[in-house]
């Protein structure tokens, strides 16, 4: 029995069987952990989607930015991007169990030593209080009144962590930290503006994993979200959008002796990660 992690898919449903055969990956036998963002920007999110959820008994997955956002405008909120690529989902036959699925998937997970999250946690939070903080979106998320939920999720604020927080500030910043965070300031205000490389991130900004006195470091953490970053692969943080989707590859990281297996991706898009 082998359990891997693989980067963030976006529709890039071709090279993800192409991964799963150069692994050899037994549904029977083996565990998936995906990082999140299955759907958008890549030309298969619906094959995708059926896929993950048909093997959904050996598959684990985090939500990402992309799949929130699918969920909120088959809601009716948000709008559609002209490089958007959910259209087949949001028109497919079978989208009502699709997307009830999806919606009730978890924000982190831990197991097995590990914790698995889209885009990472803030300094402050250890992992134990990560998962709880994921609970409160999760039970949004699966419960009645999800439609209000996706209807004030979009914003980039607030910027600063308190634990006072309440309402939908709470649940927005757990969500943006969660799917869409990448930097944070020297004194620890989350920065949503710049998504580049590390070479080029300004003086004030440093990468969530660089943070003085993190309380998660003790435990290695699966992510993705960041495809300008790479594969990183530290003590700690396992990161593994390695940018399928622009031309770069799809890693699997075996888990149980960090094993690395890539595959070289076609670029579905050219412009700007």
């Amino acid at each position: 029995m082998a359990t891997y992690a693989i980067g963030d898919l976006q529709g890039c449903f071709t090279p993800f069987m192409a991964l799963l055969r150069q692994i050899e990956f037994n549904p029977g036998r083996d565990t998936l952990w995906l990082t999140g963002d299955l759907v958008n920007r890549g030309p298969e999110s619906l094959q995708t989607l059926r896929w993950v959820f048909e093997h959904q008994d050996c598959v684990q997955t985090v939500l990402g930015n992309h799949d929130l956002h699918l969920l909120a405008v088959a809601e009716g909120y948000g709008k559609v991007h002209a490089d958007d690529t959910i259209q087949a989902v949001l028109d497919a036959g079978d989208a009502k169990v699709l997307l009830e699925w999806l919606r009730c998937q978890p924000l982190m997970i831990y197991e097995q030593g590990f914790a698995m999250v889209h885009a990472g946690l803030l300094p402050e939070w250890s992992v134990k209080k990560a998962l709880r903080l994921a609970e409160e979106v999760e039970d949004e998320l699966a419960g009645k009144q999800h439609r209000s939920f996706f209807s004030r999720l979009y914003g980039n604020k607030p910027l600063r962590w308190q634990d006072d927080l309440k309402g939908m500030d709470r649940l927005r910043m757990i969500v943006n930290v969660m799917t869409r965070m990448r930097f944070i300031t020297r004194d620890g205000e989350l920065d949503l503006a710049y998504k580049g490389e590390l070479d080029g991130a300004p003086a004030h900004l440093i990468p969530w994993f660089e943070a003085d006195n993190r309380r998660s470091v003790d435990t290695p953490i699966v992510c993705g979200h960041w495809s300008a970053l790479g594969l990183m692969l530290t003590e700690d943080v396992l990161a593994i959008d390695s940018g399928c989707l622009w031309g770069g590859s799809l890693t699997a990281v075996r888990l149980e002796d960090r094993a690395v297996f890539s595959l070289p991706c076609q670029a579905y898009r050219e412009v700007s990660k």
